[in-house]
């Protein structure tokens, strides 16, 4: 046990420049390089010293599931996607947005119930695929988080500022010689972060049950915007004028592609899974049951909208509280921005909370400094993690408006579901049922090129006899490779994915439908964050690991069976 926690961190300069020149032999030792998942239940997770503490059921889950989505995404994108790009029918949007979030939430949710760690997509591309694409997934994971918190806490600044009626600008403090774009101090956001923060260390059960609190108002809220949508709104509205579907069938498949980042944060529930009493039975209840959820929501809150006032005299900004205004509710502007700025709270508290855990379970792998991994033992909380990540999502929210790099957010998030989708079938034919891995990588790679294939002849919108030849061709290999590739049926009790492959399959082409829907600009800058996290893991990650997982083996790396807490011991708590 001692041998775990005493990994040696003073390297000096010499020495790094030796490791520098053993990067070739180490590379091939450790990017492939794969764990059990008993070894990351056990082993990897007694590295952070204390253990984090079991409190949280499957209704704090489905609380924090709705808290993480019921953000400010709705309020923003609703009415400029009713208005540009679907129209009446962007409730139609929501509803395939709904389907595509599903897919990949159930692909989460099988690696969450067989591998209950904090590690979420990073802990199951690690056992899967290998060190490297673990690191990248997690690294693209945390810069997800961190910006698209900042960003969300500036935001509160603006809805609350709407909530009293006042100019959101008097808020900021302006500094003359900072560029455009970062020189608008905000306080207010700063404060928010770091009071959550501060949350956060304290306890997850209190965090969660103040989630639970501010889920409920939100929720409250929500219903308040339907009820008088419906009361106050017209059935005409929807095909006037126009029609349902004013810009066709691709106008509704744009639309989703838009709106579908309103359900990004049904991730942060995974990482809780070393927080969860029981995670076979309530992490498909709290993952799967929120994004459901959420999906009705969304449909009727896009539904009243659209029966409010006429799709093509809808806001693109302020679409609620305009739509309010219009039919005599001026007052109702205000609700809408106190609504808002709460579900920024909840929204905001549970992202921070996820991204905690990511990176506490990647310093367990040592890809960055085992401080990081460290769990109070007090708390039951990784402090370290939680204190570092907050400072730096409050130092980029006190300068930076992150309006021109909020499209690497989107490509990164579902480059990483784009991923888990693979690897849930990678596990499920090659790991449990034990085929040859040639097959299932064949397989994968003309799946992808499809799915591409597909994408971007709809995006340039030319030769559209190809759609369905490349349509046809994804679902005949697939049904091909599900005959021809058996699957080991899992006897035992845990939760699975049903009908496999095709969720994933149809997860994968969807998440690379909404890629190409991205602007170049955002391919670029995500070219260069990726150039970035590789350079990292080549100078640090990869000698860290090497050190941490080769040197000592033979010092007597795995514990005495005695002091580990065996899976199903989890499963049973």
């Amino acid at each position: 046990m001692e041998t775990i926690r005493s990994t040696p961190t003073n390297v000096s300069f010499s020495n790094y420049l030796q490791s520098l020149s053993q990067t070739p032999h180490r590379l091939r030792k450790r990017m492939l390089a794969t764990w059990t998942p008993d070894q990351e239940l056990n082993q990897v997770r007694l590295r952070s010293g204390a253990d984090m503490m079991r409190k949280l059921k499957w209704y704090d889950l489905i609380a924090l599931g709705i808290g993480g989505m019921l953000g400010v995404g709705v309020f923003v994108t609703t009415g400029f996607v009713a208005h540009k790009i679907s129209g009446p029918s962007v409730f139609i949007s929501y509803i395939i947005a709904g389907i595509s979030a599903l897919l990949s939430s159930l692909c989460y949710t099988e690696f969450s119930v067989q591998i209950p760690v904090a590690g979420g997509a990073f802990s199951y591309l690690r056992v899967t695929f290998g060190e490297f694409v673990g690191y990248f997934a997690g690294a693209n994971i945390l810069m997800e988080y961190v910006l698209s918190n900042a960003a969300v806490a500036r935001s509160f600044t603006e809805y609350l500022c709407h909530a009293v009626g006042e100019n959101p600008n008097s808020w900021r403090f302006e500094v003359d010689g900072l560029v455009e774009g970062y020189n608008k101090l905000d306080f207010p956001a700063v404060a928010l972060i770091l009071l959550l923060t501060l949350c956060l260390c304290h306890s997850t059960k209190e965090s969660s049950v103040l989630n639970l609190v501010m889920t409920v108002f939100h929720l409250i809220f929500f219903g308040f915007i339907i009820i008088a949508g419906f009361y106050k709104g017209s059935s005409k509205n929807l095909v006037e004028p126009g029609g349902l579907a004013p810009f066709g069938v691709k106008g509704i498949l744009d639309g989703a592609a838009k709106v579908y980042f309103s359900y990004i944060g049904y991730d942060s529930v995974s990482t809780m899974a070393e927080e969860i009493r029981n995670p076979a039975k309530s992490l498909p209840v709290g993952i799967v049951g929120s994004v459901l959820i959420v999906t009705g929501l969304y449909c009727l809150v896009a539904l009243s909208l659209c029966f409010l006032v006429p799709y093509n005299m809808i806001d693109k900004d302020a679409s609620f509280s305009v739509a309010f205004q219009k039919i005599g509710w001026k007052w109702a502007g205000n609700v809408v921005g106190a609504g808002a700025s709460l579900g920024i709270v909840a929204s905001l508290l549970v992202a921070m909370l996820g991204q905690a855990r990511y990176l506490c379970v990647i310093g367990r792998a040592r890809l960055v400094p085992s401080w990081l991994a460290k769990v109070n033992p007090s708390t039951g909380t990784p402090l370290n993690a939680t204190l570092f990540l907050g400072l730096c999502t409050a130092s980029i929210a006190l300068f930076t408006e992150l309006s021109i790099i909020l499209d690497i957010i989107s490509i990164s998030t579902l480059l990483v579901f784009y991923l888990v989708a693979n690897a849930l079938i990678y596990r499920r034919y090659v790991i449990v049922s034990h085929n040859p891995p040639s097959q299932t990588l064949l397989f994968l790679f003309l799946l992808s090129s499809c799915s591409i294939g597909f994408s971007m002849s709809w995006k340039l919108e030319e030769q559209w006899w190809v759609l369905p030849v490349f349509g046809g061709f994804m679902i005949t290999i697939t049904a091909f490779f599900q005959y021809m590739v058996p699957s080991i049926c899992q006897t035992n009790e845990e939760w699975s994915v049903p009908f496999m492959p095709w969720p994933a399959v149809a997860s994968i082409f969807l998440n690379v439908f909404l890629v190409t829907s991205l602007k170049i600009q955002s391919f670029q800058r995500f070219g260069i964050w990726a150039c970035l996290i590789t350079l990292f893991y080549v100078l640090y990650g990869v000698h860290s690991t090497y050190r941490a997982e080769e040197m000592e083996v033979g010092v007597g790396e795995i514990s005495h069976p005695s002091t580990q807490q065996s899976k199903l011991d989890i499963q049973l708590l």
